[in-house]
């Protein structure tokens, strides 16, 4: 359970920034594991084979990230701006493929090892041996939410964020610097992508492959908060990890591990379809 709810703070760390950037650009950024893995492996190299110490490393893989995803909002994503959902999750996905060919290309798929100064800092709770990091990823997803939440709904970063996400020319002939919102909720994202790849490469397997594909456990829990909810995408995440860490020790249910995420976020969103159909429905 403390692993799994490691693992399911990280998912929903990185559903919080696919749905931030969502709500802000209407983006959904299928990238997102694949530019933080791809950072997160430059940070390691120049640590292990240009000596540089690990904090430097981590800080260049945050900065790294944020300037991809902000580079890519600038110059690509406002070109897709007038095309449906469907072609800008596409042109997201392209850039993932080219992320993931070139570090498969130089550092190839083999796993690596990340160690954080927080990895050793461990104590006991009931007999369960619990790491700083683990602590540190479930305390961060709490923090980064109410923030997130704060900044959306009090701001008037927030309120020009959303008011993107509804109408692009609109808020654009109010006067509001469209270019500078698209790239603070690219940075924003990047910052929470270059975040997640590094815990999540340190609290699981560090390759290439692995870190990319992790961007569909959370996509799945920004399904469960519908692309809205910054909580609801927090809870759909703590509970695809609890559920994927349960399952493991089941040994007939084990293999369907990879499932869960899917399972889960179908159905809430089968719940919230039944939900909605009901409300909708004339009294008698």
């Amino acid at each position: 359970m403390i692993a799994g709810l490691a693992l399911g703070a990280l998912y929903a760390l990185s559903g919080v920034g696919l749905v931030l950037l969502y709500r802000a650009t209407g983006v959904l950024n299928l990238a997102y594991g694949a530019v933080g893995a791809l950072c997160a492996l430059v940070g390691w190299e120049l640590n292990q084979s240009r000596g540089l110490p690990l904090e430097l490393g981590i800080l260049i893989t945050i900065l790294l990230t944020v300037t991809a995803n902000v580079l890519y909002g600038v110059l690509v994503a406002p070109l897709m701006a007038h095309r449906s959902a469907v072609v800008q999750a596409t042109g997201t996905l392209g850039l993932a493929l080219a992320c993931l060919g070139i570090a498969n290309w130089y550092w190839t798929d083999k796993a690596r090892a990340l160690r954080l100064p927080t990895d050793a800092l461990r104590f006991e709770v009931l007999g369960v041996v619990i790491s700083s990091t683990q602590v540190l990823a479930v305390l961060l997803v709490l923090v980064v939410a109410a923030v997130a939440t704060w900044l959306l709904r009090v701001t008037r970063w927030g309120t020009n964020m959303r008011a993107l996400a509804a109408d692009r020319e609109l808020t654009s002939l109010l006067g509001v610097s469209v270019r500078k919102i698209e790239a603070l909720a690219w940075g924003l994202s990047g910052i929470l992508a270059g975040v997640s790849a590094v815990l999540l490469a340190s609290l699981t397997l560090f390759s290439a492959g692995w870190l990319t594909f992790l961007v569909i456990p959370a996509l799945a829990a920004a399904l469960v908060g519908r692309l809205r909810s910054l909580w609801g995408t927090v809870a759909g995440g703590i509970t695809i990890g609890l559920a994927e860490s349960l399952l493991a020790p089941v040994s007939a249910l084990a293999q369907f591990r990879s499932v869960a995420p899917f399972v889960i976020a179908i159905a809430v969103t089968v719940w919230h379809a039944r939900k909605r159909t009901y409300e909708m429905r004339p009294s008698a």
